[in-house]
């Protein structure tokens, strides 16, 4: 008898104990701001779905903290995902928005060290797992994939280590586009401009959804040339548009390999990451926080004024994604590298 009242005691004072732990976790955030850190240029596609969470969201977190959007592009997200798992406080008060290509860069690039190991970010989710695309503009004498297989392309990009950059170079490499890849544009934004003073005929490596919010009158309009589509599975709206995949045009079964674990990146297009180390409690609040709004008809309503698309994944599926990305093999990451660099 006095067993069992022990042990009913002790679980009484773990369930208590439990209970308490989890309000003090909900409480935390009681007259604090979150600083969400974007690591892009205002105005671009990440720019625009992070400052969309971030007015939603604190609705979803107990004791409503303000949400403080701060951008810190550079080096395709690198600068800010560094800043996060080094300087940023680990307790659950700072989040970045990171451009995909930052979370897969470490594997891909021929650094001996790099300043964050993407597999020790704790992954909130992602609002969006879209196909990118490949774009000329209305004057550009190259409209469809085939013919920039036989003619020079100039495409704009960014630095290395951008999806830009990147996918310029895997259809090159790839798929045999004749593309001439002008580098060191700041952003999608600049890239736009360039394409409209006839500086560059196109870009690469753009997402789908950001090119209907940011430049909807394009495609409206059909002011564009939509080359080719890149995704593990074709978009809908793409395929009405007779708009080819990549895969039409990679014949080699290696890079087929190495060219859908690229393009894996894509299933969190828009990811959101706490710092490595951030408590358990906080980590989860933020991650519950997030599928309630991505759920909410609020949000998706001032996502569709928006014209932003929102097809979310979680905190755990990103994470078990960036896990397998980096149990891929030695060979088919030598040459992924080759595929995403300039031909030599």
């Amino acid at each position: 008898m006095r067993s069992r009242i022990f042990t009913a005691l002790a679980l009484t004072a773990s369930l208590v104990g439990l209970a308490a732990g989890s309000a003090k976790a909900a409480d935390f955030y009681a007259g604090k701001q979150i600083i969400f850190l974007i690591g892009s240029d205002a105005g671009g596609g990440y720019d625009l779905y992070a400052r969309l969470l971030s007015r939603h969201m604190n609705r979803f977190i107990p004791g409503n903290p303000v949400f403080v959007p701060r951008n810190q592009p550079g080096a395709g997200s690198g600068t800010a995902a560094a800043f996060l798992a080094s300087v940023a406080p680990k307790d659950g008060t700072m989040i970045g928005a990171l451009f995909p290509g930052v979370i897969i860069g470490p594997l891909l690039e021929d650094r001996s060290q790099t300043l964050f190991d993407p597999t020790k970010f704790q992954y909130l989710g992602s609002a969006d797992s879209g196909t990118r695309v490949c774009i000329t503009y209305q004057n550009s004498k190259i409209k469809t994939f085939e013919e920039a297989q036989k003619n020079k392309v100039v495409i704009g990009a960014s630095a290395a280590g951008g999806s830009t950059r990147d996918y310029a170079y895997l259809h090159v490499n790839a798929a045999g586009a004749q593309f001439n890849v002008v580098s060191g544009y700041k952003g999608t934004t600049e890239i736009f401009l360039a394409m409209e003073r006839g500086e560059v005929d196109g870009m690469c490596g753009l997402d789908w959804s950001s090119l209907k919010s940011q430049r909807p009158d394009w495609v409206r309009d059909k002011k564009i040339n939509i080359l080719v589509q890149d995704g593990s599975d074709s978009e809908p709206e793409l395929d009405k548009l007779d708009v080819p995949t990549v895969w039409t045009f990679i014949k080699n079964d290696e890079d087929k390999k190495a060219v859908d674990m690229i393009v894996s990146q894509q299933i969190f297009g828009r990811p959101y990451i706490a710092p490595p180390a951030t408590p358990a409690a906080q980590v989860q609040i933020l991650r519950d926080a997030f599928l309630a709004t991505v759920k909410d008809p609020e949000f998706l309503a001032d996502a569709e004024k928006s014209r932003l698309d929102v097809t979310a994944s979680s905190g755990q599926r990103v994470q078990a994604v960036v896990e397998k990305l980096y149990s891929t093999s030695k060979e088919t990451i030598k040459r992924a590298k080759e595929i995403i660099s300039p031909p030599a």
